[in-house]
């Protein structure tokens, strides 16, 4: 398997999304990009510990690639919002691709350059492009949030 990391605001709506895309086996909710380790949620929150809220995604490199995997990142929200997704504001929302490799790298920021160069997003793109670093797992009540909880909702989750 291989490894995809990603901040794209709040974790629970990207890692059910990606848990939709073919080939990916696992996607974790999680922590990364900051200083403090082992970070609880309300340390992220209070946006002192330097963590993005991520997902990490173990996938099948023969069955997705990672420019499909970047193609769902971009799709999946507005990269264009620096430190913020919609109504969640702070620098642990902020738009990140986090690498694992240089040939990661090379691909997000190729993939960064052609999603500005589109113009589809009209303004320009602030998503971050950095080496990973430790991933620290969100407490168990974040994992499959939306999921555990889609009936509670009234269907607002669908």
């Amino acid at each position: 398997m291989t490894k995809a990391m990603f901040g794209a605001g709040c974790f629970w709506g990207i890692e059910e999304r990606f848990r939709t895309v073919p080939g990916v086996t696992d996607v974790a909710v999680g922590y990364s990009g900051g200083t403090t380790d082992t970070p609880s949620y309300e340390q992220v929150c209070s946006g002192m510990t330097g963590h993005a809220e991520v997902v990490e995604v173990d996938y099948d490199d023969r069955q997705v690639s990672y420019d499909e995997l970047l193609a769902v990142f971009w799709d999946c929200h507005d990269p264009t919002t620096l430190n913020r997704q919609g109504p969640d504001v702070g620098t642990q929302y902020r738009s990140a691709i986090f690498t694992y490799d240089e040939g990661q790298a090379e691909a997000a920021r190729a993939s960064k350059a052609a999603a500005d160069a589109s113009g589809h997003f009209g303004a320009p793109i602030v998503t971050e492009v950095t080496p990973a670093g430790p991933f620290w797992r969100a407490e168990e009540y974040h994992q499959q949030y939306i999921a555990k909880r889609r009936g509670r909702f009234g269907g607002m989750f669908r």
